[in-house]
């Protein structure tokens, strides 16, 4: 069976009966109604790298694992399990996808680098509400912008943000969730110098 991935169409020729094997994706285009079995599938805005992990751990029943790998790798490889992952969740490959994001959160950590607003986007714009990849991908922003240390803010992710109003709230709850029961000072309460339209060295004149 032909396989076309990304804008640039790389060719894979690959067994039918193995994919379709493992995922009903492949099955309902070679053999759905009015389908041929000699089928041309398309996967032009999937990754390349990404469609190439899944045709080793197709044919070798694994994936490498990035504790093996030298640093200069680690996030090289993490990135493209991401993309392993949103392309399994794609094509119904469940398995797959456990073992893509367990890579990618070990990479990251290996490499000690997370992935950035233009990673992010992406992902939240093609994986479903309450994805696993969504709820690591909003704590991992959380805990950027929360981290004295990185020079993360929210504005780091003001792309996101702005596409996507479930990643806003994603984070929201995650930094909830990691901060605990903590309640802010009630701004309604006390002097309201700090709402004031002044100099910080000029004289209050209001109350």
């Amino acid at each position: 069976m032909d396989v076309f991935v990304g804008q640039n169409r790389s060719h894979w020729c690959l067994h039918r009966d193995l994919l379709c094997y493992h995922t009903p994706y492949f099955q309902e285009r070679c053999f759905g109604e009015g389908k041929q079995k000699n089928c041309k599938i398309e996967l032009l805005e999937e990754d390349p790298q990404a469609f190439e992990l899944l045709v080793k751990w197709l044919y070798q029943g694994r994936l490498e694992d990035v504790s093996d790998m030298p640093l200069e790798k680690k996030w090289d490889y993490a990135n493209a399990c991401q993309k392993l992952y949103v392309l399994c969740d794609k094509i119904d490959m469940p398995q797959l996808k456990n073992i893509a994001i367990d890579q990618f959160r070990k990479g990251c950590y290996e490499a000690g680098l997370v992935p950035g607003p233009e990673e992010i986007k992406p992902i939240y714009d093609t994986t479903p509400a309450n994805s696993p990849i969504r709820k690591l991908i909003s704590q991992i922003a959380a805990r950027q912008i929360m981290d004295p240390e990185s020079d993360s803010d929210p504005t780091t992710y003001r792309m996101c943000f702005e596409a996507s109003a479930d990643f806003a709230i994603d984070v929201v709850n995650a930094i909830r969730q990691g901060t605990g029961p903590k309640l802010f000072h009630d701004p309604t309460e006390g002097p309201g110098c700090c709402y004031h339209e002044h100099g910080p060295s000029q004289l209050c004149k209001v109350g």
